[in-house]
């Protein structure tokens, strides 16, 4: 129910292929083409496939499907954002301290003081 209604999908990649591959992925959350650049790069987004002894073939056939996909045949550039941004947890309670920081800190006190506050949510950080 999360996921949105429509997918972008290779060509190269059938979707009896995605649906099985789907079932491999955490939360069966196949990979989400996020955003496309003119120039035909891609963001996609994919959660981490369960069985280890089947994450570099599943991982391979997408790749493969995505570079036949760019009008240049670049190939795919993989990040795991896992080892270098907040998890969504991590983003909640600095937003939860935010919040309280704006609601329940009088302004009055020094600005240095509010501003270290501010600093100490990390909500900046995570949203920069």
């Amino acid at each position: 129910t999360s996921l949105p209604e429509y997918f972008v999908v290779p060509s190269s990649l059938a979707d009896q292929d995605l649906k099985l591959y789907s079932y491999s992925f955490i939360g069966r959350r196949m990979p989400l083409w996020s955003w496309n650049h003119p120039n035909g790069s891609a963001l996609v987004r994919m959660a981490n496939i369960k069985d280890v002894l089947q994450q570099r073939r599943i991982d391979q056939r997408i790749c493969n499907a995505i570079t036949r996909s760019h009008p240049l045949r670049s190939d795919v550039y993989k990040s795991d954002l896992d080892k270098c941004l907040p998890n969504i947890q991590e983003i909640q309670t600095a937003h939860i301290k935010l919040k309280q920081l704006c609601v329940n800190e009088p302004f009055d006190e020094t600005e240095e003081k509010w501003l270290s506050s501010l600093e100490n949510t990390r909500w900046l950080e995570y949203i920069r």
